[in-house]
């Protein structure tokens, strides 16, 4: 059995290797677990694997926020140290230490 450990966590704030985006992980998968429509909607020469970490980010960038899921693969720690924006962080998470948001409620 395929036993996959995620390298960030959850409240820590990561950017896209790629993208102009950033955000903080709300939530982890240990591996690919969306749908085939979103996997396959993906160009086949950019498509991550699906045997790694994939993250839920309350996501931001120079004009929107959104919810984003991300390959472990295509994403790095954010060295900024700046607070995520986006609306939702306020009600999921604490104060922000050192890159990383306390988590403010029990999740599930």
């Amino acid at each position: 059995m395929l036993q996959a450990t995620a390298k960030f966590s959850i409240g820590q704030v990561v950017r896209h290797r790629k993208h102009p985006f950033r955000g903080v992980i709300f939530d982890i998968d240990a591996t690919f677990s969306n749908t085939d429509e979103w996997w396959e909607s993906i160009p086949e020469d950019h498509r991550p694997a699906k045997e790694q970490p994939f993250y839920h980010l309350l996501a931001e960038n120079d004009s929107s926020y959104y919810v984003a899921y991300v390959s472990e693969q295509n994403l790095l720690v954010d060295g900024t140290g700046e607070p995520v924006e986006h609306p939702e962080v306020t009600a999921m998470f604490g104060e922000l230490s050192d890159g990383k948001y306390s988590v403010a409620a029990q999740m599930n």
